[in-house]
């Protein structure tokens, strides 16, 4: 038997079938996988729409850093807050005016600095502490955060928050009105008080000269009202020229038997840094008490210059 000569590219029935199954089943699972990669994209915009909007980022702080608290303060002006210092030697001198640097974690977040100067009758001392206030909540801002901060100390020294004046009444609220009388019988009623019948006066009786009407109390017996100091303006206070919102605390104490200290604290808020100036002057022996308005002007006055220093 004579046998059929093999044909390059000649495909006989039984393969031409199987590469039209092959191409079947290619164009059907192609088909497939276009339908899936279609619907994906259907799929992630259904998940996103009902994400709704991203929450709104609070802002940060304006302040990033610090500034070097000991180099802060003039020489001049550690001069007048430190008057001991100018009878020291040169070398404690010199030290008196440099200050010492606080031990903070980390000067990015919080410095401060310290001068002291001591005579034998009078001792002073100048703190100062810069703290920058970071919000870890992404809702609230820095300067709110800071804000709180500065709050729970203006309510820790004792200074109450700012009250809101009352809502004055609108045009639109009726007027209050007396009731009108209503009549029973030969008796009237107004406002719930009875009034005589017709042609008729009220009597009342006269109390007795030198008795107690009943029901009052002696006024021999009444406690004396307690006299309220009279303000002067250097009670602890709110400051309205200081920053976006300061206040002002002094407090007066005794030291051993004769001795004064008197400790005054200027606190001032801008965006989310918190400046702190304690200014606190101790006299000895039989010296007066330190001068409240001397010591509230000079310390006031460092915390200008400070502000004006974030300012720059």
């Amino acid at each position: 038997m004579q046998r059929k000569r093999y044909a390059p590219g000649h495909a006989g029935p039984t393969a031409r079938t199987a590469v039209v199954l092959t191409s079947v089943l290619g164009l059907g699972l192609g088909l497939g996988l276009t339908g899936c990669s279609a619907g994906a994209p259907a799929d992630d915009v259904t998940v996103d729409a009902k994400a709704g909007p991203a929450a709104p980022v609070a802002p940060p702080g304006r302040y990033r850093t610090l500034f070097e608290p000991c180099g802060s303060v003039p020489q001049a002006t550690l001069k007048d807050l430190l008057p001991g210092a100018a009878s020291l030697p040169d070398a404690e001198r010199d030290k008196a005016y440099r200050g010492t640097a606080s031990v903070t974690y980390d000067t990015d977040r919080r410095v401060g600095c310290t001068w002291r100067a001591d005579s034998p009758d009078t001792s002073h001392r100048l703190t100062l502490d810069v703290e920058r206030v970071v919000s870890y909540d992404a809702t609230i801002s820095d300067a709110d955060r800071a804000q709180s901060v500065f709050t729970a100390k203006q309510l820790e020294a004792g200074i109450p928050l700012p009250t809101t004046a009352p809502p004055s009444p609108t045009a639109t609220t009726p007027p209050a009105t007396t009731p009108p009388a209503t009549t029973t019988g030969t008796m009237a009623v107004t406002a719930g008080v009875p009034l005589a019948p017709p042609g008729r006066l009220p009597t009342t009786k006269a109390p007795t000269t030198g008795a107690t009407p009943p029901g009052s109390a002696d006024p021999t017996s009444a406690p004396t009202p307690t006299p309220t100091a009279t303000p002067t303006g250097l009670e602890p206070r709110l400051l309205d020229d200081l920053g976006e919102i300061a206040y002002l605390d002094d407090a007066l104490s005794r030291v051993g038997a004769n001795g004064h200290q008197r400790s005054v604290s200027v606190v001032f808020r801008t965006s989310n840094v918190i400046v702190t100036v304690s200014y606190r002057e101790q006299t000895t022996g039989s010296a007066e008490a330190p001068d409240s308005k001397e010591l509230q002007e000079k310390a006031r006055n460092l915390a200008r210059l400070l502000a004006e220093r974030l300012e720059e």
